[in-house]
């Protein structure tokens, strides 16, 4: 038995057997008792592998059979850094993944899918998501479609100041974004405006659209991740002096007049460039 397995593991990583496995092909006797047959066993492998206790080939197809488990007790312990709502969220984002590759309904391309994945799961375990700072949704467990829920900014803010009277006033405690990816990304920047509250300032255009260079394709790098572009627009409503228009009508904000009003603001940057504020501003 012992004989047969070390000779399949070694077919099966490639490797020659080693001399002493023949070894083992000699008539064991008949007589002894199963302990005695046991120690024989543990000998003729200890032979094997060598008395003196270097490595040879044999050890390598072993070795690399051990190996094998690693990458699953990784995962493992990578998802241990993840909520069990987050973590059944992922499975079940993986498990409409492998559905839609089979049916041909995929949506966007394979490299935009599979980085959106790797953002999802980064930001999952962030500690910024854990503390609420913020959270995610995607919308209809679509990737290439996310609201983005943004509960703090600076506390010293007069922004942070309106969210919390904001939640006295009418239950909301905080500002969504609506933030979209096209199957260009990451190589693109994802469309992002704001849906609610109205703000005035804060680089907010009308309809919603965020003036931000680093979401065009002028400033955007596809090293950006998500959950960075997140935090630094929530920096840059603070220091845009963004402040809520209490009482203000919601449809003043929409996906339309957020997208006009952000093809009117490329061109204007694109003719004319970029303000680049002093190094002491930020």
């Amino acid at each position: 038995m012992t004989r047969h397995l070390v000779r399949e593991l070694c077919k099966l990583h490639n490797v020659s057997e080693p001399p002493s496995l023949q070894s083992l092909d000699q008539h064991l006797p008949d007589e002894g008792h199963d302990d005695d047959m046991a120690s024989a066993d543990e000998d003729e492998i200890e032979g094997a592998h060598g008395e003196d206790g270097e490595d040879h080939e044999d050890d390598d197809c072993l070795d690399h059979y051990d190996m094998m488990e690693e990458p699953r007790s990784e995962k493992e312990t990578e998802d241990t850094d993840m909520d069990e709502s987050y973590y059944a969220m992922m499975t079940k984002l993986q498990a409409n993944q492998r559905r839609d590759y089979q049916k041909g309904t995929t949506t966007g391309s394979v490299q935009a899918t599979d980085r959106l994945m790797k953002e999802v799961k980064d930001i999952y375990k962030s500690q910024n998501l854990k503390s609420k700072m913020y959270s995610v949704e995607l919308v209809n467990d679509c990737l290439y479609d996310w609201n983005i829920r943004i509960y703090k900014v600076d506390e010293e803010s007069p922004l942070q100041k309106d969210l919390r009277d904001l939640q006295k006033k009418g239950g909301q405690d905080h500002i969504l974004l609506n933030m979209t990816f096209k199957e260009t990304f990451p190589f693109e920047p994802p469309f992002v405006r704001v849906v609610f509250p109205v703000l005035n300032g804060g680089y907010v255009l009308l309809g919603g659209a965020i003036c931000m260079e680093l979401l065009t394709k002028q400033g955007w790098s596809s090293a950006y991740t998500i959950e960075a572009v997140i935090l630094q627009i929530a920096a840059t409503l603070v220091k845009g002096k963004a402040r809520i228009q209490f009482g203000a009508a919601k449809r003043q904000y929409s996906l339309a007049k957020a997208q006009q009003s952000f093809r009117s603001l490329v061109q204007i940057h694109e003719k004319n460039g970029w303000f680049t504020p002093p190094k002491e501003d930020g």
